[in-house]
């Protein structure tokens, strides 16, 4: 029997993995042992960061540790640009994901070593190899089908449980090596996770056909040049304003550097995607909802990420962990979130099969995504409202706050997605993903500056005020629902 060959030369009857193409297994097991890899550092990240010297840490007050965590996030979406850029025009996908997850793991290492130096460095290589290999590995999913294949949404969804599954067992692993053991033994048992998922990918990369093997829009010969002289021309630009900086303004926060960074780099994003009279008046309205949209999900985000670090020392410094006569690691709280996931993932998207049309509009989903995140910071303030006597409080309240913080991205995180392809312009739909995802790294950098009121506010009143403002901004986005909706021009 033969098969006609799909675009990434899979051929289209390759049902070998739960009805789905043998390569999404390795795909599959890939991620999952990446995001083992991050989320299980992570988790370890603001605890490590505000733990004293004296108990190995870096001795960081909560407020400077969120900052750090918040821009961190925030600098790992933004790699994702330059990291799709490199295997869309240089070394394609299926090396971008190799040379990202050795980073990785490079960076997970070194971040085992004792020593301040070592662990900013390793930071820095993990960012580098997340920006390479995720958004690139996502892309070779898509690859391993033809267009018309009807399976693509559900191999998607495959993918997808294999982040979160990995996202679950990280912390439960690496949280308990590095809290109840050894910091530096939890940062390395990171990197054997994403060591054994590159193994995986290695060998079974006969099965992935030939997705990802060629740039998407490789580099003609005469743009060679060019490149390298503004790539070079932006690192001495770097480096020189670096060490300005450094000379006349010493005492300058690199946080807020970072913050500037972001922000105009996407200012450049957006300028460079909307230069020029490539768009028409529709595709302008479209844009326009765009924006909107994009605030509300930085917003969401900025919020959303406080989950992993203010959330997590409460955790560490308010709450009763103790469970059977066992003291569970704080860092075990991060398994809440994509354990949720996991179980009501299926059920939202039955849902909305369910509703159909009668389905909110994108704009209202996303007043629930932005209402529910601020009604768990509501929530959190109660919590820190019971544990303002000195007493621990019960776990359950933290457990109600990720719940609802789930149930808040289940609304809004898949939506935006889905509709970031949909409003952007035929000439930009390569490039749209990438620009959505920087209302991730933006929230971040805006969360950098906002934990640092968790300083001057008590816990309760700082928990209070952000997700007052978050709901506050549901109610405005509510009121500009239909304005919005009609903006979209018909897109869902």
């Amino acid at each position: 029997m033969t098969h006609s060959p799909s675009r990434a030369g899979t051929p289209e009857r390759d049902a070998r993995f739960l009805g789905q193409p043998l390569g999404l297994s390795v795909l599959f097991a890939t991620e999952l042992w990446e995001r083992f890899s991050f989320y299980g550092m992570r988790a370890l990240l603001p605890l490590f960061l505000a733990t004293s010297a004296a108990q190995g840490g870096l001795g960081y007050s909560d407020a400077q540790s969120a900052s750090t965590y918040a821009i961190y996030n925030a600098l790992v979406y933004l790699a994702a640009l330059p990291g799709g850029f490199i295997a869309d025009r240089l070394i394609g996908a299926r090396r971008a994901v190799l040379w990202g997850g050795l980073t990785i793991a490079a960076g997970h290492f070194t971040m085992a070593v004792p020593g301040t130096l070592f662990f900013f460095l390793g930071l820095l290589l993990i960012m580098l190899g997340t920006g390479l290999l995720k958004p690139n590995i996502s892309a070779m999913v898509g690859q391993l089908y033809a267009h018309d294949d009807t399976r693509r949404d559900a191999g998607f969804s495959l993918f997808y449980m294999g982040i979160n599954l990995g996202a679950f067992l990280a912390p439960l692993v690496c949280g308990y090596l590095g809290q109840k053991i050894n910091w530096h033994l939890g940062f390395a048992a990171a990197g054997v996770g994403m060591l054994l998922g590159l193994a995986w990918y290695v060998l079974g990369g006969r099965h992935l056909g030939q997705a990802g093997l060629q740039p998407g829009n490789p580099l003609a010969a005469h743009e060679r040049a060019p490149l390298a002289r503004q790539v070079a021309l932006g690192v001495l630009a770097v480096l020189v304003a670096g060490a300005l900086l450094r000379v006349f303004l010493p005492h300058i926060n690199p946080i807020d550097v970072l913050t500037f960074v972001v922000f105009g780099a996407t200012l450049w994003v957006f300028a460079n995607v909307l230069r020029g009279g490539r768009l028409n008046a529709e595709d302008r309205r479209r844009m326009t909802a765009f924006v909107w949209l994009f605030l509300a999900s930085a917003l969401f985000w900025m919020i959303y990420d406080q989950g992993g670090s203010l959330l997590g020392l409460f955790a560490e410094q308010k709450t009763n962990r103790t469970l059977l006569g066992f003291q569970f690691p704080a860092s075990w709280y991060q398994s809440l979130n994509p354990m949720f996931i996991l179980v009501f993932a299926p059920l939202f998207a039955a849902l909305w099969l369910r509703l159909g049309a009668r389905q909110p509009s994108t704009p209202v989903k996303f007043v629930y995504g932005l209402g529910g995140v601020g009604a768990s910071f509501l929530l959190m303030g109660l919590a820190a409202h019971a544990a303002s006597g000195g007493h621990l409080i019960s776990p359950l309240w933290l457990v109600g706050v990720y719940l609802l913080q789930t149930l808040a991205e289940l609304t809004l995180s898949p939506t935006g997605l889905s509709v970031a392809t949909k409003l952007a312009p035929a000439s930009l739909s390569g490039q749209m993903l990438g620009v959505w995802f920087l209302a991730t790294s933006v929230g971040n950098a805006i969360g950098a500056q906002v934990a640092r009121l968790s300083e001057t506010l008590s816990p309760s009143g700082y928990f209070t005020v952000v997700g007052a403002l978050a709901v506050a901004a549901a109610v405005v986005l509510l009121f500009g629902a239909r304005p919005i909706a009609r903006l979209m021009g018909g897109v869902k």
